[in-house]
């Protein structure tokens, strides 16, 4: 009888079946991707962050943290967590053990903005860094009424790369920050990478330092417990690449040289933060040609996360906006229950509840 009921769900609901993830055992096929919240103070993580994840936590339900600053120069925004220093990491401690207490799984996104930052974010007042040193044009940014402006960065030096700092310890596992237009996308798109040196010019050159960063973060905790996020298609932070197909699917085969764990991919739709386009352009093409675990995300919703899984478009789909809304999304999507909607304008107040905490359970709104 039980072997009846799975395959029934299975059929009509494919996001509620188990899987497993290398080593990890996975409940359901619902993650929580990583979403910027700004609620930590001076950059350390706060005790209200493990509320927040462990509201969302479920037993062996995934949850990727929001990106987390791997050093001071990687910093961009205001009270983003941090784990350089030894305060930082203590801090995630007691985060990482609320999730693991209702048998959740966490990734840590690790992260470097690159080139989008500003001289009062950066060590003694210095230029950011990137693949270039064109500016980065004012851009609007959550919450704020006004255009962001950025500093002008400094280009890397050729001897400079293989010392950046992207060491780690902790969690369950890493999720390498690769997309939106952050310090590893200045490299891989064509639209910044304007270098001549073997980190820029040819696809192979610009994906260059994104390899290697996947290597030593996977030559430090295990191939076996490190992610990395791409958004070839995405234009944020005028991060837009020539030939984006070719974009991912190059790194999506080269990933497989190393073996890593997963791979993490924004729908085309998503050119922009909070826009979803009509596009003919697909990730089927990087799902064929990566050969571990391959998780989307970027506008989805329960019918069409259901029938990316059914059309083995994906192996688990990433839900941002749904779970921040909704604290219990698998119980919802199980019981067919509504969503609660999400408020854009309180996504980064610097309030320690409101917009992060207070949304409702089910059992709530009965």
């Amino acid at each position: 009888m039980g072997d009846i009921v799975d395959a029934q769900l299975q059929q009509t609901m494919p996001l509620l079946t188990p899987y497993r993830m290398g080593k990890f055992n996975l409940s359901h096929r619902l993650v929580m991707p990583p979403m910027t919240r700004q609620r930590s103070w001076n950059n350390i993580p706060q005790p209200h962050a493990a509320v927040y994840y462990s509201q969302r936590a479920t037993k062996g339900g995934l949850i990727i943290t929001e990106a987390t600053v791997i050093s001071e120069a990687g910093r961009g925004y205001k009270d983003t967590p941090g784990i350089w220093s030894k305060e930082q990491v203590e801090a995630w401690k007691p985060i990482v053990d609320a999730v693991h207490a209702k048998g959740g799984i966490i990734f840590c996104q690790i992260w470097h903005v690159g080139r989008a930052s500003t001289y009062e974010y950066q060590p003694n007042g210095q230029a950011p860094i990137s693949s270039t040193s064109n500016e980065l044009k004012p851009q609007l940014q959550a919450n704020a009424e006004e255009l962001a402006k950025f500093s002008p960065p400094r280009r890397l030096r050729t001897d400079e790369i293989p010392q950046m700092p992207f060491g780690f310890t902790g969690f369950d596992g890493v999720e390498i920050h690769g997309a939106h237009g952050y310090l590893l996308d200045q490299f891989m798109k064509d639209h910044i990478n304007d270098r001549t040196d073997e980190y820029g010019g040819s696809l192979e050159n610009r994906c260059r330092f994104a390899l290697e960063v996947v290597e030593a973060v996977a030559n430090e905790i295990g191939a076996d417990r490190v992610g990395l996020r791409l958004s070839p298609y995405a234009d944020y932070l005028d991060s837009g690449d020539s030939n984006p197909t070719a974009l991912g699917v190059y790194m999506a085969e080269s990933l497989n040289k190393y073996g890593i764990l997963y791979c993490h991919m924004v729908e085309p739709r998503m050119k922009l933060a909070e826009e979803s386009f009509e596009t003919t352009e697909s990730l089927l093409p990087m799902r064929k040609a990566f050969k571990g675990t391959f998780i989307v995300a970027g506008g989805y919703d329960k019918d069409d996360g259901n029938k990316a899984l059914a059309e083995n478009r994906t192996d688990l789909v990433g839900f941002g906006r749904l779970f921040l809304s909704n604290p219990d999304l698998p119980k919802r999507f199980e019981l067919n229950a509504p969503f609660t909607k999400h408020n854009r304008s309180t996504y980064c107040l610097p309030d320690p509840v409101i917009g992060y905490t207070d949304y409702p359970f089910l059992e709530d709104t009965a």
